[in-house]
């Protein structure tokens, strides 16, 4: 992570205890950024009013969204005792970035092509929500893959002139061929050749809800429910799918709709 910001946590309710608990958050508290938190072990711990998983030794994570513009609330209860702090959101300048030469058939599908579409989405979907109690997020997260980054999370995307969503992953471009390796040790949730959009296509559990996706990938050298350990080789970049050049796409998200920023995870090049 680029910065850690430290949080006191405020009592709620009086107690001569409350000095001596405080919250530990990891991570930018910008848009799009993964935040790590660790606080008293046995605590419970809320975001916004919704409960979130805690490992055996206090950590658990959440993020903000790329048009998330509310502060996050965190609420721990500890043996009977409340608190609870803010944590503000700050918004990110996006650029806008235009694809052209794309086939027609991969910006606006021909309807024939619809129900794989939506067979290939529900397979995604299904991988991303595979739930886990490993702690491999906790590790320091290095680079899938060598190359110039040629595309960044958030951009505002025109495809052959048409606006379309967000772009919602880091783009490295590099030769095909070149390797792709594991960021963090997991376990592969999806592993396929050829879906219409993102081609070869691998998805890796990092464990309490944080999955990474790697897209376009000219070869896939892992299985689903392969073990990987950090650095190991899991496919070679490609131009599968919908893609005008070679390049990796990689995508961080927590749970199925969730999506993060993998470039701030990982150390900034020299």
């Amino acid at each position: 992570m680029k910065n850690v910001l430290i949080v006191l946590l405020s009592c709620l309710s009086f107690n001569v205890l409350a000095d001596a608990y405080f919250l530990k958050l990891k991570g930018a508290p910008v848009q799009g950024a993964l935040i790590i938190g660790q606080t008293v072990v046995g605590a419970e711990v809320k975001v916004d009013d919704k409960r979130v998983a805690v490992t055996d030794d206090g950590h658990f994570i959440f993020g903000f969204g790329r048009f998330d513009d509310k502060n996050k609330i965190i609420s721990i209860n500890y043996q009977g005792h409340n608190y609870q702090t803010t944590v503000p959101v700050q918004a990110r300048e996006f650029p806008t970035e235009r694809i052209d030469g794309l086939p027609p058939s991969k910006v606006n599908p021909p309807a024939e092509r619809l129900a794989r579409i939506a067979k290939e989405t529900k397979q995604v979907k299904t991988a991303r929500a595979v739930w886990s109690e490993q702690k491999a997020f906790l590790e320091p997260f290095i680079w899938p893959a060598e190359g110039r980054v040629s595309g960044v999370y958030g951009s505002r995307r025109i495809l052959n002139g048409e606006p379309k969503r967000p772009h919602y992953g880091m783009d490295i471009a590099n030769v095909t061929g070149s390797p792709v390796i594991a960021p963090a040790s997991g376990v592969v949730t999806m592993a396929v050749n050829d879906h219409y959009y993102t081609g070869g296509t691998i998805i890796i559990d990092h464990g309490y809800g944080l999955n990474s996706t790697y897209l376009h990938l000219s070869q896939v050298n892992v299985s689903e429910g392969q073990v990987l350990e950090q650095g190991q080789k899991i496919g070679e970049i490609g131009a599968t799918g919908r893609a005008t050049g070679s390049h990796l796409d990689w995508r961080l998200n927590i749970g199925t709709s969730l999506r993060l920023d993998p470039q701030l995870i990982i150390p900034e090049k020299p």
